[in-house]
């Protein structure tokens, strides 16, 4: 394999020298790291980047189809193990055209901090790779794998300096967020409060979001055919069966409590089985994901009412006639536990939902909090009526409107569905569900949903609607209305409402701002037949790109043309800025389809390369592990150009010699236009 690269290495030598002058090797971010010890079984490391002006890093947070974010590697070790995840400061928050998407990043000086549990009080080392993106307004780099080695003294010492890869002594900097001016051996000490703030702070939303979307899922399953009947019923008979009132309440309240200890246990063993991090990477997993896709699309056919999906009924018999025998603060206890098997049907996928939510929020009590607000809202009409019996007279009746709020839910499990197959095909990278397809599937459930109802759809078990009540009216209104808002989505509107629940929209195949922008249409490429063993994909605009260079070059000199080397990552904000803006052109994409064959080379591909293909590479004296197939095609720029900034573009004939000078960062189409002539011009000369 060595051989093979330095053949292709040797093959390029030339491109070297005639790289444009400004070309070079750009270190924006600098490690530094620092280790110290608290107690025989806390430890802290720290990992701070000092970030040059104009330049700014990405945060560990990240949507999907954004940038790469910053990560962390930690080889495992018998001498401690990690606490938690690594915890960073608050980080500036954009929304950026290119993607679409909020992105989060940090400039100046940042500090990182992991938290480990060692074993014993002797002093050991904690090894690993961080690999980080950055960019400025110009250009991106790939993502950069930076190896530590970092030394945790012995309990007894207080602060040690780590091996720093970067031999880049880090200077005390006020702007930091959460790092003062004091310097121990050439690094900054972090501030204990502030650090333990950033960390406190962190899943707080998360933790009163889950709390208050328990609650309204909790309020959503009051009005649910399987739970509203048995309000009246339940209270009735405790104050009816009790033979006084004030006992009657006291066990309502008994059974309200019942409701939450027993919603509260089921969310305490979801978080004591799995924990934050298994609960995380369940919730993250194509597998988990489809399941509850395909469970989310069964309940919703429940729910219009293709058949009845209950408990079996042996399981509510028995412990209902358990609860007769038993009376008392048990019995009251055990018909808590009754109507939460019988509402199963019901309170089931909104159950099963609210725990996927509190799993990826992070946090081990996000179950047992959502729970809570869950089971409090469902308890409260049961207690508050005890206490008001002269309420029960002004409730609703129970009637075909609570078949009506059922088969809305499941029109609303059936949209909420797909965001679970989305997160599954996002993460395995299926391509099956694009932002289009996703929203056509929206647009049309939504009106459809309005069209129920206005009483133009029935279903088995509906009720005649001799007239639409004013609730219906608006419901329906907000139905349609949403419908129309999501329309312009299928021609590349952001659609800020639903960020978190569409796929991203690199997934968009047809953007509306690209033609008013003057782009042609989406065209196809007119390349002949590639044989299946090459790499390739259909990238922007229907243009065909080759993904390894060798196989690229083989089949342009099959083609008789020169090769548009692109040198490009899938979170490299400049790359989209230049395709969206510059590559749209309809001179561009003509040339580009008839003129070139594309070899599109992703740095930041993550696709790990077999054992036998990684390697040690050396630049400018430092060495860098090559584990991925984007360092692999990094390393390549870095050795062949002299570069490692994105988007970068090179002309190369059929011998791997450039055509013209190569392309930086330019979003002037007629300057681009003039480039690829140039280098067609040079091709055909030779």
């Amino acid at each position: 394999m060595k051989s093979a690269y330095k053949s292709l290495y040797a093959s390029l030598t030339t491109l070297v020298i005639v790289v444009s002058a400004n070309a070079q090797i750009v270190e924006p971010v600098k490690w530094s790291f620092l280790a110290e010890r608290t107690s025989i079984q806390e430890a802290t490391v720290v990992f701070t980047a000092t970030i040059d002006d104009g330049w700014y890093l990405y945060s560990q947070h990240l949507p999907e189809g954004g940038p790469v974010p910053t990560n962390f590697n930690v080889e495992s070790s018998t001498s401690f193990q990690l606490v938690g995840k690594v915890v960073e400061p608050k980080p500036i928050e954009k929304f950026d055209p290119i993607f679409k998407m909020d992105l989060k990043y940090f400039k100046g000086k940042v500090s990182f901090v992991q938290k480990i549990r060692p074993f014993a009080s002797d002093a050991f080392v904690v090894k690993g790779y961080l690999e980080f993106m950055c960019c400025n307004n110009v250009s991106c780099l790939p993502p950069t794998p930076v190896e530590f080695s970092i030394n945790v003294p012995a309990f007894q010492s207080a602060v040690v300096q780590a091996d720093d890869l970067q031999t880049i002594p880090a200077k005390p900097d006020s702007d930091s967020p959460i790092v003062d001016g004091a310097e121990q051996g050439g690094h900054e000490k972090v501030t204990e409060p502030e650090v333990i703030g950033n960390k406190a702070s962190a899943p707080k939303r998360g933790v009163w979001y889950i709390l208050v979307a328990g609650f309204l899922g909790g309020l959503l399953a009051l009005i649910t055919p399987c739970v509203f009947p048995m309000i009246p019923m339940t209270v009735s008979y405790f104050l009816r069966g009790s033979g006084n009132k004030s006992k009657g309440r006291r066990d309502a309240i008994q059974y309200g409590i019942s409701i939450i200890v027993i919603y509260v246990a089921l969310g305490l063993g979801v978080s004591l089985l799995f924990g934050a991090d298994r609960l995380n990477q369940v919730a993250t997993s194509p597998a988990f994901n489809i399941f509850f896709f395909i469970l989310l699309v069964v309940f919703a056919a429940a729910f219009f009412g293709a058949f009845e999906l209950t408990l079996p009924s042996k399981w509510t018999n028995a412990i209902d006639s358990k609860a007769d025998r038993t009376g008392g603060f048990i019995g009251v206890f055990l018909m808590a536990l009754t109507l939460v098997l019988v509402s199963f049907s019901c309170t089931g996928p909104i159950i099963g939902t609210l725990l996927v939510e509190a799993a990826v929020s992070g946090s081990w009590v996000s179950p047992l909090l959502g729970m809570t607000g869950f089971a409090t809202a469902l308890a409260i009409p049961f207690t508050l009526l005890a206490i008001f019996p002269s309420w029960l007279s002004s409730m609703p009746k129970s009637g075909g409107w609570l078949n009506s709020v059922k088969v809305l839910l499941a029109f609303l499990l059936l949209a909420f569905s797909l965001k679970f197959l989305s997160v599954a095909d996002t993460v395995a990278q299926w391509g099956l569900l694009n932002r289009e397809t996703f929203l056509a599937i929206w647009i049309t459930i939504f009106i459809i949903m309005g069209m129920y109802l206005l009483g133009k759809i029935k279903f088995h078990h509906d009720s005649d609607l001799p007239y639409i009540s004013v609730p219906r009216l608006f419901l329906a209104i907000i139905s349609f209305a949403f419908a129309i808002y999501l329309i312009p989505g299928m021609w590349g509107a952001p659609l800020k409402a639903i960020s978190s629940f569409a796929p991203p929209l690199t997934t968009q195949r047809f953007d509306l701002n690209k033609i008013i922008s003057g782009s042609a249409s989406p065209v196809i490429s007119n390349t002949a037949t590639i044989p299946t063993e090459y790499k390739t994909k259909e990238g922007v605009y229907g243009l065909i790109k080759f993904l390894d260079y060798e196989q690229g070059l083989q089949y342009a000199r099959n083609q008789g043309k020169p090769v548009f080397l692109d040198f490009t990552g899938l979170g490299c904000v400049n790359c989209r800025k230049m395709e969206s803006f510059v590559w749209s052109d309809p001179n561009v994409l003509q040339r580009l389809r008839d003129d070139y064959i594309i070899i599109s080379l992703y740095v930041d591909d993550r696709t790990m390369l077999p054992d036998n293909e990684q390697y040690t590479s050396t630049i400018g004296g430092k060495e860098r592990r090559i584990r991925t197939v984007g360092n692999k095609w990094s390393d390549f720029q870095a050795k062949n150009f002299g570069i490692n900034s994105q988007p970068y573009y090179v002309l190369l004939d059929h011998n791997a010699k450039p055509l013209a000078k190569p392309y930086g960062f330019n979003s002037n189409i007629e300057d681009f236009v003039t480039f690829l002539d140039q280098g067609k011009a040079e091709y055909l000369k030779r």
